[in-house]
């Protein structure tokens, strides 16, 4: 298995609390969260990973070389800012397998990538995204899917009682994307996923497992609390 981490963020609304570090370097419990995320790979059987770097990317090469990974890891660099599609688009290029899996540098959603992955192929899906169920929130926008799981629409953050929310987990089938001819630079969310949604080539995977995104200092403090159950 393949896994794309995009790990390009600047953290601007982390940079009060952890400086002028790379957003997937801020530290959590002295461990770089882009450490948790490795971790959670190798639980995965993740065998090569490609991340998408641009922003103080050398704070990130430099730490990769005191590593000794389970996995193989090569690094895509972006000369200037291209996008969360950008960033995706220019890994996949140099990625080899049919079936892609891609997650967020700052997010640790601990769904079954296994799992996610036969879902994916057996329905034949271009994208596949993991989904949340979350509870009283502001700060997501949700999905909206239909029985079988295809991915109707996407709604703009507003307060929510309850719904599906975009964890940051994907599948992408590797050719379908790159037949698109998308541009260099482009939001994945507003210029591929809500574009084409009509399509029906999107599918949601629902999953509840534990789920945290460190892009502001509440829920970066909470990390720091949870990790030291979830990762011992």
């Amino acid at each position: 298995m393949e896994a794309i981490i995009l790990a390009g963020g600047l953290g601007t609304r982390l940079q009060g609390v952890i400086g002028a570090f790379p957003k997937c370097m801020a530290p959590v419990n002295n461990r770089p969260f882009l450490d948790y995320l490795f971790d959670y790979l190798e639980q995965q059987k993740c065998t090569r990973v490609i991340l998408s770097l641009g922003y103080k990317h050398k704070v990130i090469t430099e730490w990769l070389e005191e590593r000794d990974l389970y996995f193989e890891v090569d690094c895509v660099i972006e000369d200037e800012p291209l996008g969360t599609g950008g960033g995706i688009l220019a890994a996949m290029e140099v990625a080899e397998t049919d079936d892609v899996a891609v997650v967020n540098g700052d997010t640790m959603f601990k769904v079954d990538l296994r799992e996610q992955m036969k879902f994916h192929q057996s329905v034949h899906a271009e994208t596949t995204l993991a989904l949340k169920k979350m509870h009283q929130f502001d700060r997501y926008g949700i999905v909206n899917i239909e029985g079988n799981g295809v991915i109707r629409s996407f709604e703009e953050k507003q307060y929510r009682e309850e719904g599906l929310i975009n964890g940051g987990v994907y599948f992408i089938n590797r050719e379908a994307f790159l037949k698109r001819q998308l541009p260099e630079k482009f939001s994945f969310e507003k210029d591929y996923l809500e574009k084409f949604a009509g399509q029906k080539k999107f599918y949601g995977y629902e999953n509840d497992s534990y789920f945290i995104d460190i892009g502001i200092p509440t829920d970066y403090d909470k990390a720091q609390v949870d990790f030291k159950t979830i990762f011992r």
